[in-house]
């Protein structure tokens, strides 16, 4: 059984992902930048019960930028965009995450940069430039069309394609035009970007979530996807030529020697979207490669307990030992969980799903990420047509935090995230929804992701532990996380209805971990437990009797079950 000391600081996290045009806005220009985020870092964690009190936090794209996808098209990887700020600001904002324990990931663009970028301004002016191969180009088809049938990860940009006048060859972008694609086949581009790693590392930052790191590898030969690219994508019956091909494996190996040449605690987060996960553990179960690989499979669950039974019993059943799993339920590019489960009702079934949904990252054995303002339980914003700015649909998900009640203090209609206009409004909710709201209502969704961070940081079972799933229950979905003689019961309902809990009646999935016993003892049923945490704070502490119990409408409860 591993120890909990055993466990690195990857493990141990929780981790927050920040997107800082929206976190929290300095100078009145309307976008957050890094001083923003500097001056709520307490917030994150000061080290007393009243921060959030995450261990780390991810900060999506800051470096020079023409910003046509916000970030992602890098014109400059040693450098932070004016919009956010300086290197100084940067130094101090590591220094200052550092003083409090907190942990900085930042994001790393190794798939494509910006068609600004220097390098592509280079390879773009000739066929003979030194960089002309530091980029996918190639000639046009027979018919006089892109060279073959690769399609942009945003469907309104069509082809993958974009004919270079130039030189009369296509470049290959797998985002927007504006973002081509680095040539990963050339060991100069391999060479550059690990020496971007480097610049960073110096810097001292603790790990890097890696973009689209499955497409770093494509079929050099660039020939045809699978007609059926959802089948390819989730069933794998037939390999996609775009990306997760098998040479990215080999790079990512080498990536992770350059982590590891310092101090052999830098992280290394993919994202590797992939929605078959018996690909997507092929990322992490070597332990040469990645650290931790997000899991959109498990993202993409619909709101149901035998769905999420299921994702989580074969990523268990396909992981080695020493794979760690990467949980979420939202972030910068998918809805918000009281909009996605809400069933048309954020604000009703929604919010109380999304505290079920707390529940469940928080005790999963694994890495739990949480993006910013999901301890809030925000739903996806409305955005009026005119205030429309992102290519894919995503402005309802990356709106302003609300810090204060508009109003409140002297603040402005900005809910204290800016003392300017801010570059998408504002959810007009706000009011109900800031932080400062939710921190004076024990019952918050706040509070309640508090509770649970605090709760898992000092309860090893909740880190190391080993998980259980159950099941003879229907609606509920159910696993006992257990180290040594602890075990924590959780109990999540799915349905909107009363669910009554029967332990005698409960039995075994299978095994977590070769180290869990393959059944259970017949005691563990004939005691009782203490809820050490619950949807609903007035369980906090109840004593309950585990053979039969009622778990409300979209409700959930930990109860530490006591010893026999």
């Amino acid at each position: 059984m591993t120890s909990n000391h055993s466990l690195h600081w990857w493990q141990r996290a929780t981790v927050y992902q920040i997107y800082p045009r929206s976190f929290q806005d300095s100078d009145g220009d309307g976008v957050g930048d890094l001083r923003g985020i500097i001056r709520r870092l307490d917030y994150l964690n000061d080290g007393t019960p009243d921060s959030l009190g995450v261990d780390a936090i991810w900060l999506c794209p800051f470096y020079r930028s023409p910003m046509a996808d916000f970030g992602y098209d890098v014109a400059d990887y040693r450098d932070v965009d004016p919009l956010f700020g300086t290197l100084d600001d940067f130094d101090e904002l590591l220094a200052g995450a550092h003083e409090r324990g907190i942990k900085v990931i930042i994001d790393w663009v190794p798939n494509h940069s910006s068609n600004r970028h220097p390098w592509f301004e280079e390879s773009r002016s000739s066929k003979d430039n030194p960089k002309r191969h530091w980029y996918v180009w190639a000639d046009p088809s027979r018919e006089g069309g892109p060279p073959n049938n690769w399609r942009s990860a945003f469907t309104r940009e069509g082809a993958a394609w974009t004919l270079d006048e130039t030189t009369g060859q296509y470049y290959l972008h797998s985002f927007l035009a504006a973002q081509p694609d680095l040539n990963w086949d050339n060991p100069e581009v391999e060479a550059a970007m690990h020496d971007v790693l480097r610049f960073w590392l110096d810097r001292g930052v603790d790990g890097f979530r890696m973009d689209v790191v499955h497409k770093i590898g494509k079929d050099p030969f660039l020939r045809d996807n699978p007609r059926d690219r959802d089948e390819a994508f989730i069933k794998s019956t037939a390999m996609r030529h775009d990306e997760d091909w098998p040479s990215v494996h080999e790079r990512l190996r080498r990536i992770r020697q350059v982590l590891e040449e310092y101090d052999g605690e830098r992280a290394g987060v993919g994202e590797v979207y992939l929605l078959n996960q018996r690909r997507l553990v092929e990322y992490v179960n070597s332990t040469r490669q990645l650290h931790l690989a997000h899991n959109f499979a498990f993202l993409h669950q619909p709101w149901e307990a035998g769905a999420f039974h299921q994702a989580i019993r074969e990523f268990q059943s396909l992981s080695t030992p020493g794979a760690w799993a990467a949980w979420f339920l939202e972030n910068h590019d998918h809805d918000r969980i009281p909009t996605r489960y809400g069933g048309g009702d954020p604000e009703g079934i929604g919010r109380r799903r999304a505290r079920v949904a707390a529940l469940l990252l928080m005790t999963l054995r694994g890495t739990p990420f949480i993006y910013q303002g999901g301890e809030l339980g925000l739903p996806n914003s409305p955005i009026p047509a005119d205030r429309v700015v992102d290519v894919d649909g995503r402005d309802p998900v990356r709106t302003p935090m609300p810090w204060e009640p508009p109003g409140a203090n002297g603040v402005t209609a900005a809910a204290g995230f800016s003392a300017g206009k801010p570059w998408l409004p504002l959810d007009p909710r706000a009011e109900e929804l800031a932080v400062s709201r939710q921190r004076e209502d024990p019952d918050s969704v706040l509070n309640l992701y508090r509770r649970l961070i605090r709760l898992r940081r000092e309860e090893p079972v909740l880190q190391t532990g080993d998980i259980l799933l159950l099941e003879g229950t229907e609606g509920l979905l159910m696993y006992l996380r257990s180290l040594e003689h602890r075990r924590f019961l959780v109990l999540l309902n799915f349905t909107s209805e009363e669910v009554e809990f029967r332990g005698h009646e409960v039995h075994v999935t299978g095994r977590g971990h070769r180290s869990m016993p393959l059944g259970l003892p017949t005691t563990l049923w004939t005691g009782t437990g203490t809820v050490r945490a619950a949807t609903d704070l007035a369980l906090d502490d109840e004593v309950v009797d585990t053979r039969l119990l009622r778990i409300g409408p979209d409700a959930g409860l930990i109860i530490e079950l006591d010893r026999s």
